[in-house]
């Protein structure tokens, strides 16, 4: 069968897809050009909106079939590292053909979309449309990078296609629909009577026709000359979508009720050193044990001193309370865990665990990797209960970093000149041989035995990755930044596996700061190449993790001036002008959740980019703008968010006299 021309196909395609008309969740997105006025007459007929998804495939140098990547808008980057290092094409002509590509894509978004916001497709049903399949490669690079978005269901549609490339695409999407797979193919252009090239020119007049006719806009336009218009308008969408936050005890039941099933909820903050993050996590953790029953906290804090906490909250320590338990936490910054709020809860969890059968009792875990020799006397104290022979033979391996002493940084210097050995090969060693050597250490002693040898087992990973963070510090900081988030997603998940045996799909909460849980494919780092914990979460459990921010616009933050420095309590600048913040500031409202992940309209009207506020342990406010800002895209970043408009200082356990002290309030911004 032969369409008339593009227009035929797309309603004979539409015909085939009624079942997804009138949905609020589907958008029907096209590849231009020749997809462009195959998708109008679909989604003009299933009246659901409509956009261009911009891919552009990264061809193999001289074979430009082949793909070895894509990029889409938004800064999509998908790479097979496979096909890259089997071939072996240097990183540089990978960049070089990805900037090339960018360029391309940039002057088609530009010409398409204008200053329209792309489409927000987390958690929707994505029609994705082209007028048909030959060699499916762009197609196939198209469903790679829009899997990065995250969305519920991603449909191929075409009119014509070749049969073995619609079976083989029926791998990667959820479905494919093919109407006609005629043999033998040889080209798409065969099977229409009318074919002619679609130009820029059609590409934009239809998009702009989809925008104000039955179809719908798929996304709101941004007026880029009058920006007061465009923070008036997510103002008053906040205003009015925001769920607002009293006090009450239910006043978390529509993020309780959005994360539903999920297995993962990734509490964040946007500072190491605010009480109301701590508390307001604290409360939401404690719902989610007793109502939804999670197994676990899993904090941004190392291993070891962690599983002090974990052993007392489950009753298999010797610590007589709270405060003893948290000794251990000796490192700066201490009040990030040693403070009145981690007590608090620290607490409530030994109660509520007491009484509870073994397997039912939530533990406490770090997943950070800075406790390199407090995880190698670990590894050694555990082998000298369970296998003395085997405890010499890690000390031997371990031995590899006694001329550092305890200066990890020493050993990170020394390997990245050259002038020092890697312990690369020791590390891994012992790694090896302990999990070699796992099943009889941990049938000893029932449930005792098993959670012992997985405490120790853990601390040889972290060694072994400790050794490649540090061995990579000075080689730059995305590279160790994916070290440390590859490291704490991979103890999430050993950890997860390890819950299951007597917890089946068990669920933990993990509390860490923004920067690690908002993925990093929405903000300017991920561009940058650097990865998270929220982006690696998302791409293995998908909607089955929830990921919530924090925010505040200004108050008082617990930090210190430099690195290994005292704490101090400091006053924190109102918002920068530009910034999400900002416009949460200006609603008037204190405090409040904004379910992104279920309200549409209110991602679509914080889609951004704007600037957004991250405070760790350091906070300085001489370069406000340098140290704490970046671009990212909210809604694509979280899927709650919680802003708390004035926040306080967390109150560390040990109050020096700095803290106390706290800080003159300035005049802002003069100073005077």
């Amino acid at each position: 069968m032969r369409f008339k021309n593009r227009v035929d196909a797309g309603r004979q395609l539409a015909a085939r897809l009624s079942e997804y008309a009138h949905r609020s969740d589907v958008i029907v997105l096209a590849l231009p050009r020749g997809g462009v006025p195959v998708a109008f007459e679909v989604a003009s007929k299933l009246s659901v909106p409509l956009d261009v998804f911009l891919v552009r495939k990264l061809g193999v140098p001289g074979h430009a079939e082949l793909a070895m990547g894509a990029i889409a808008a938004g800064g999509v980057e998908v790479l097979s590292e496979d096909l890259i290092r089997d071939i072996g094409i240097p990183r540089a002509l990978v960049q070089q053909v990805a900037v090339r590509e960018r360029m391309e894509l940039e002057r088609r978004d530009a010409l398409f979309r204008g200053n329209r916001h792309p489409p927000i497709v987390r958690d929707r049903t994505v029609v994705l449309i082209d007028d048909g399949l030959a060699t499916g490669s762009t197609m196939h690079a198209a469903i790679l990078a829009l899997r990065q978005q995250a969305p519920a269901r991603i449909v191929v549609a075409v009119p014509v296609g070749a049969r073995d490339t619609c079976d083989a695409l029926g791998r990667l999407a959820d479905e494919v629909v093919c109407l006609e797979t005629p043999e033998p193919f040889r080209a798409v252009g065969l099977w229409y009577e009318e074919f002619a090239q679609t130009s820029d020119e059609e590409v934009a007049r239809l998009l702009t026709a989809a925008g104000h006719g039955a179809a719908g806009p798929a996304s709101p336009p941004v007026k880029k000359s009058n920006p007061d218009a465009q923070k008036s308008s997510a103002q008053e969408i906040v205003r009015q979508r925001a769920v607002k936050l009293s006090g009450d005890p239910h006043q978390y039941d529509a993020l309780i009720d959005g994360i539903g099933d999920a297995r993962l909820v990734l509490l964040g903050e946007a500072s190491h050193g605010t009480h109301e993050f701590y508390r307001e996590r604290a409360f939401i953790t404690r719902r989610l044990i007793t109502e939804k029953g999670f197994a676990a906290v899993a904090v941004e804090a190392d291993w070891p001193d962690a599983y002090r906490v974990n052993r007392f909250v489950r009753g298999t320590g010797s610590d007589e309370d709270s405060v003893e338990s948290l000794a251990d936490f000796g490192r700066f910054p201490t009040w990030m865990w040693r403070n009145a709020d981690v007590l608090d809860f620290i607490g409530w969890l030994r109660t509520s665990n007491d009484g509870k059968p073994a397997d039912a009792r939530a533990g406490f875990y770090g997943l950070d990797l800075y406790s390199l020799r407090a995880s190698m006397r670990a590894v050694l104290t555990y082998l000298e209960k369970v296998d003395p022979k085997a405890a010499r033979r890690a000390r031997t391996h371990y031995g590899c970093f006694d001329q550092f002493g305890d200066e990890m940084q020493a050993y990170a210097y020394a390997t990245w000149q050259g002038i020092g050995p890697s312990c690369e090969r020791e590390v891994m060693a012992e790694l090896v041989e302990l999990h070699r050597r796992g099943a009889e250490y941990a049938s000893r002693d029932g449930r005792v035995a098993a959670d012992e040898f997985f405490f120790a087992e853990q601390n040889a990973r972290l060694v072994r990755n400790a050794e490649g963070y540090y061995r990579t510090m000075f080689g730059g900081r995305v590279e160790s930044w994916n070290l440390r988030d590859q490291h704490m997603t991979e103890s999430l998940r050993h950890l997860m596996q390890f819950l299951d045996k007597s917890h089946p799909r068990s669920r933990v909460v993990v509390w860490a700061h923004n920067s690690h849980l908002g993925d990093a494919r929405a903000t300017e780092m991920g561009q940058s190449g650097e990865l998270n914990v929220g982006q690696l979460v998302r791409e293995r459990f998908g909607a089955e993790a929830v990921l919530v921010g924090f925010t505040t616009s200004t108050g008082t933050v617990t930090a210190a001036t430099e690195w290994d420095g005292p704490a101090h309590r400091r006053h924190v600048r109102p918002a920068l002008a530009g910034s999400y913040e900002r416009i949460f500031h200006e609603t008037g409202i204190p405090r409040f959740l904004l379910p992104l992940r279920t309200d549409l309209d209110l991602a679509s009207a914080l889609a951004g980019p704007h600037l957004e506020r991250a405070i760790g342990v350091i906070y300085a406010p001489d370069t406000e703008r340098r140290s704490h800002y970046f671009h990212a895209r909210l809604a694509e970043q979280f899927d709650f968010v919680l802003h708390i408009d004035e926040t306080r200082a967390v109150e560390p356990l040990e109050r020096t006299a700095a803290w106390e002290a706290g800080e003159v309030a300035e005049t802002y911004p003069s100073g005077l």
